[in-house]
């Protein structure tokens, strides 16, 4: 049987998803979970692995076991056998071939800046707090270079392992909510730190430091060292991942 979770946590205090023998991770502590829930080891796959201090509100995994399962009961064991930072939000049965990450889908991301004087404690954890206010205007004008499909070398860290750098970005938007700002991107894949390193450049263009089409410049020059910093992980959570059949695999 195929089982299809979706998961939602605070990354904070996480070494990120992927399995680390000597880290606290996402992936161990719902592997764990399962283990104790359904009495065998399982292994699970993912959509996608979020870095260390990055949030998701919809992560998808799955995994196979012997039948039956009663999903809402294993939901419920989950949820009490998980840390408090992560939730099993659903439970259901997938088809044999399904793969979280192979299977076409789309994926939201959102980075969030805090743009005022006063820090926010409730808000730390998930957001990049700048004591000024940004130039969402300009910031949407230079993200606009970057929609469509692109060699994101520029925007890939150290490490990375994929085999290509070009991805294609559908949408990428900013837009004020209240004293934030938030940088919005939707595609099928992202190179390593590549939302973060986006968000670190758009910051020095937000501040006034750089023109909108500065963006373009650094996105030509196929050179990490071109781009901003790269920003922290605590204002980025993935959003929500949609299975289509219309998209194409990462």
């Amino acid at each position: 049987m195929r089982v299809r979770l979706v998961l939602e946590y605070d990354g904070t205090d996480f070494a990120g998803y992927q399995l680390q023998p000597e880290h606290p991770s996402i992936q161990g502590a719902v592997e764990q979970a399962l283990g104790v829930a359904l009495r065998h080891p399982v292994r699970i796959a993912v959509a996608g692995r979020t870095d260390s201090g990055v949030h998701a509100r919809m992560q998808v995994v799955a995994f196979d076991s012997e039948p039956p399962i009663a999903l809402d009961r294993l939901r419920a064991a989950l949820n009490g056998l998980l840390p408090s930072s992560i939730g099993c939000v659903e439970a259901e049965e997938a088809a044999p071939d399904f793969d979280p990450r192979r299977t076409p889908h789309r994926k939201q991301y959102i980075y969030r800046w805090l743009d005022r004087p006063g820090r926010s404690p409730l808000r730390a954890r998930y957001s990049w707090h700048v004591n000024r206010r940004l130039d969402e205007v300009a910031m949407a004008a230079g993200a606009a270079n970057l929609v469509g499909q692109h060699d994101f070398t520029s925007f890939r860290a150290a490490g990375c392992a994929a085999r290509t750098p070009v991805r294609t970005l559908p949408r990428i938007e900013v837009l004020r909510v209240g004293d934030e700002v938030h940088l919005i991107t939707e595609g099928t894949g992202y190179l390593r730190h590549m939302i973060r390193i986006m968000a670190g450049t758009l910051l020095e263009v937000g501040r006034g430091a750089r023109p909108p089409t500065w963006v373009g410049d650094v996105l030509a020059a196929r050179d990490r060292s071109a781009a901003g910093k790269t920003a922290p992980a605590k204002g980025l959570t993935l959003e929500w991942i949609r299975y289509t059949a219309e998209s194409t695999p990462p």
